[in-house]
């Protein structure tokens, strides 16, 4: 990632070719994304499509672009990355206002003039930057309320602007509508607002400038590659997860070449013994993921009828700029793990996975998703929860929460397990319990799943709808 002049970054993409998917998808999928691809080439007449966002690594967005730029490129696209800057109180500031858009009022309660300064402050530099790079008649999408100030400026400058909300909640509440009061100030510019979800398109929109584009996953991105599952127990014994040594921990990079892991895991827990069964819940750790939560269902209600281990795994705390609630959040959880008796703490694992390496750092993600047993995700409010997709793909049970766009994943006793209420820890339990307990339902559950995500969640599917929506702003 090199800087730009000012406060932005611009990430290196590479370029991957359209035509590994040719094999996966069924032949009508594939002719319209050859069309629709074709398309937006020629309506873009060379002129390049910029992504704006907040972090280059961690995250789900981060992850999306990561995954379907190089399509874009590899098609002939001049697809495009910036990351913006900002102060600590700019971050803590948007922060608040990821939580609140959950429809939960943080500790720090609601949104101040204080925070519209520290929010104004950072798009006024995040702007002078971006002058001099995204030029008139340029196509720009902004993703999240990190880059919404940026909107009305843009558009004054001739640039075409796409805004994406990946977060909202499902029944909005005096909370979630206060932070779209805070916001709304800057949206009403753009040529179309991007949801994940219908049920997130906030209240008063134009309609005909709403898309509802569900996010998906890379299945050749280093996370997701079926490539490593001979070397599953390697890396995970390299990074000090898993005890013993199985091999050599090698995978194959993005581009081509050959990786090792090399570097540990910060953990806390013992190594897993070679043939322990494994609950996982993979994610940052914020308070809406409930680590906390999922410990407590496993301590009470998985542990004591099962052998099982939990492991809670997630970043280096300190190496997600855009959430500086992560390193509180993770200090909470392991006081709560302290506390705990000290045969259950030798069965709960706490994990953060290096990130020096991002490529390092999605092999272990996809590598510990491959042995879990069973993957939780145990959401009090979710964005869409693409982690879900990620084990699924890998035919991983899943048992998650009804909230967000998980329940659009999951066919609940078809593809995975839903629980209705995320608060019910007894119900959590009950639900992974089951699974662990009944092989064929492992087996059914998780061949239904990949299933699913190939028909639904994976770039093809979302490499046509944004074509035909960047196409259709470039028209108007």
């Amino acid at each position: 990632m090199s800087s730009e002049p000012g406060s932005v970054k611009k990430v290196e993409i590479r370029s991957s070719p359209l035509e590994r998917f040719s094999h996966l998808v069924d032949r009508g999928t594939w002719t319209e994304l050859e069309q629709r691809i074709a398309s937006l080439r020629a309506a873009l007449g060379g002129r390049p499509l910029w992504n704006v966002n907040s972090t280059a690594r961690g995250g789900g967005v981060a992850e999306l672009l990561g995954s379907l730029l190089p399509y874009e490129r590899g098609a002939g696209i001049d697809a495009r990355w910036l990351v913006i800057e900002g102060s600590p109180e700019f971050f803590a500031t948007t922060k608040k206002i990821h939580t609140l858009l959950h429809g939960v009022e943080p500790p720090e309660g609601k949104l101040t003039d204080e925070d519209r300064s520290h929010y104004e402050s950072a798009t006024a530099s995040n702007v002078k930057a971006l002058a001099g790079l995204i030029r008139a008649g340029d196509v720009a999408i902004l993703h999240d309320p990190q880059t919404l100030g940026l909107v009305p400026p843009l558009v004054e400058r001739g640039v075409h602007v796409v805004w994406r909300a990946h977060i909202g909640v499902d029944d909005p509440n005096v909370t979630a509508r206060g932070a779209w009061a805070f916001l709304r100030q800057y949206l009403a510019p753009a040529s179309a607002y991007v949801f994940s979800r219908q049920a997130y398109v906030w209240e008063g929109l134009d309609p005909a400038c709403v898309r509802v584009i569900a996010p998906c996953i890379d299945p050749f991105a280093t996370k997701n590659m079926d490539s490593i599952a001979d070397s599953v127990d390697a890396i995970l014994q390299a990074s000090g997860l898993l005890a013993g040594h199985a091999g050599e921990p090698l995978f194959t990079r993005g581009d081509g070449t050959h990786g090792r892991v090399v570097r540990k895991a910060t953990i806390l827990g013992p190594a897993l013994p070679t043939d322990a069964r494994i609950v996982v819940q993979v994610s940052r750790w914020d308070r809406l993921k409930d680590p906390i939560g999922v410990m407590e269902a496993f301590a009470s209600h998985i542990a004591p009828p099962t052998d099982a281990c939990l492991v809670l795994a997630g970043p280096a705390a300190n190496s997600v700029t855009d959430d500086p609630e992560q390193p509180e959040v993770l200090n909470e959880l392991t006081q709560r793990r302290e506390a705990m008796p000290k045969e259950m703490r030798d069965r709960t694992v706490i994990a953060q996975l290096p990130m020096e390496d991002p490529e390092e750092n999605a092999v272990l993600v996809n590598a510990l998703q491959r042995r879990a047993d069973v993957v939780v995700q145990k959401s009090l409010a979710e964005g869409f929860g693409l982690t879900v997709a990620e084990a699924m793909w890998k035919e991983r049970p899943v048992v998650a929460t009804r909230v967000g766009g998980i329940q659009d994943q999951i066919e609940d006793g078809r593809s995975g397990i839903l629980v209705d209420d995320p608060r019910d820890l007894d119900a959590v339990g009950r639900a992974v319990v089951r699974v662990l307990e009944d092989r064929s339902l492992e087996e059914r559950l998780g061949h239904e799943a990949r299933d699913r995500v190939i028909k639904n969640f994976i770039s093809p599917r979302h490499l046509v709808e944004e074509s035909r929506l960047i196409t259709e702003v470039l028209a108007h």
